[in-house]
């Protein structure tokens, strides 16, 4: 992608003064020595992608090779004229020209007014593949005129339209408050509300009185939603639980649509999902096998999100089995495989037994898949779309939890005959016979399930001991 600086076609000014213009973005990037290439161009690409998920257009791009990112105002003289030239700004800070207002802020911090539209033509938005300070925000919108998010405000807001469950709701909300907060007083929820000394700073106090409080509110709420998660993660202690786990749009969902049959959502977005969702591994198997698709990662996913997190994460910490999913065809995938190691390694789930699905194979040639064959040979090479492929994985699976299987004999006493439901969901029954004290079961499952129904027939002294 160039820099896109030609004036816009004036047939598609006509659409827009007669339609909803959408938002427009010119994208900033910089390269830092320890970057190559192929990473930088992966990284822009990247965040186009993010960009296009909430909606904008990506009207161009604005690169620059510099040492790092703390500079005021991340660009140096030349790049940042360039840039101010696609966005109609003076490329010049100005100590009295207010930054422009942002409808995104100005929604966090509860003002009513919303911001004036930005000029025909002009792109409204420059996104910044950084993490951004509010001072460097703050400077880059005087000398663009154009307001200025970086990757995590993006980020942020694509979760907050993407949660569905209440918990993932409550835990954006979150995230998002925790954003907004240290950068109150660079916006100070409205420009024009400071009108004597003192004025602004009792505004700015009070809003964040007012985040501090929502936060507090919502930790409360959390904590009675992830209760209730625990009770039912609870109820799957001692069932067989693979969760897929990965980099975000590897392909996740598709695979877990393949495997269980279920009517999951798969679109080519970023962060298409956010909830975990739980289904049965098809077709089903006794014990039955628990298959879990977790929130997607990315590079940079901001802390407070990977915290808030915490909680839908668990279902891969309490995994017996985690398949790191990457997309094979994506040259970048091994730095993205070790995004989604470190964010699991953060929680503690890195000590759980997984392995790696090299995923989208359809899309790589036969001399790449001998190399990728070649330097990961433990590796499930697969496509989600081959249904060969899936019947492998499946069985790759149940072979997993067989390994750990031991045989045990059961006898369910007549007036216990209530609880055979609860062997069969648990475990596999081999064989069956009835004898003067009960049914006799000779079954196949995980010690711990077999422990627990042992417990459930504790006191009646007809139990064969365990071999």
């Amino acid at each position: 992608m160039g820099v896109s600086g030609s004036p816009p076609n004036h047939a598609i000014v006509a659409d827009m003064q007669t339609a909803p213009a959408t938002p427009r973005a010119i994208l900033v990037g910089i390269q830092t020595p320890e970057v190559d290439d192929v990473a930088h161009a992966a990284s822009l690409e990247e965040l186009a992608r993010l960009v296009k998920t909430l909606g904008y257009e990506v009207a161009g791009e604005v690169s620059q090779r510099r040492d790092g990112t703390g500079a005021g105002l991340l660009l140096g003289s030349g790049k940042l004229a360039e840039l101010a030239a696609l966005t109609g700004g003076s490329g010049e800070v100005g100590s009295m020209a207010p930054p422009p207002r942002s409808k995104a802020r100005d929604r966090f911090a509860g003002a009513a007014e919303p911001a004036p539209p930005p000029p025909v033509g002009r792109p409204e938005f420059v996104i910044v593949d950084h993490e951004l300070s509010p001072s460097q925000i703050r400077n880059l919108e005087r000398a663009t005129g154009a307001q200025v998010l970086d990757r995590t405000g993006v980020i942020v807001e694509i979760f907050h339209r993407h949660a569905n469950t209440r918990e993932a709701k409550l835990q954006v909300e979150m995230a998002r408050l925790k954003y907004v907060a240290p950068r109150l007083r660079e916006t100070g929820g409205g420009g024009g509300r400071q009108q004597g000394p003192g004025a602004g700073e009792t505004t700015l106090d009070l809003d964040r009185r007012k985040i501090r409080d929502r936060i507090s509110e919502l930790k409360t709420q959390l904590e009675a939603v992830q209760r209730d998660s625990d009770q039912r993660r609870s109820g799957r202690r001692d069932q067989l639980r693979v969760a897929l786990v990965g980099y975000t749009n590897a392909g996740k969902s598709s695979l877990m649509r393949a495997l269980t049959g279920s009517e999951v959502l798969v679109e080519d977005k970023l962060f298409a999902t956010l909830d975990t969702t739980v289904r049965t591994l098809q077709p089903e198997t006794r014990p039955r096998v628990l298959v879990s698709d977790t929130v997607g990662f990315i590079k940079q996913l901001p802390h407070d999100l990977v915290a808030s997190f915490r909680s839908t994460l668990k279902e891969a910490l309490e995994a017996s089995l985690l398949l790191y999913v990457v997309d094979a065809s994506d040259p970048t995938w091994e730095a993205q495989l070790e995004v989604s190691r470190d964010v699991l390694r953060e929680i503690g789930a890195d000590a759980v037994p997984s392995r790696l699905v090299l995923n989208k194979l359809d899309r790589v040639d036969a001399a790449g898949r001998a190399a990728l064959r070649a330097a990961h040979p433990d590796a499930i090479m697969l496509s989600a779309h081959d249904t060969a492929d899936v019947a492998a994985l499946r069985e790759t699976i149940i072979a997993f939890f067989e390994a750990s299987m031991v045989e045990d004999v059961l006898v369910l006493p007549y007036a216990k005959q209530a609880l055979i439901g609860e062997v069969y969901e648990n475990a596999r029954v081999l064989s069956e016979s009835h004898d003067e004290t009960g049914r006799v079961l000779t079954v196949r499952g995980l010690p711990g399930a077999i422990a627990r129904l042992r417990r459930s027939l504790a006191g009646h002294p007809h139990d064969v001991p365990t071999s």
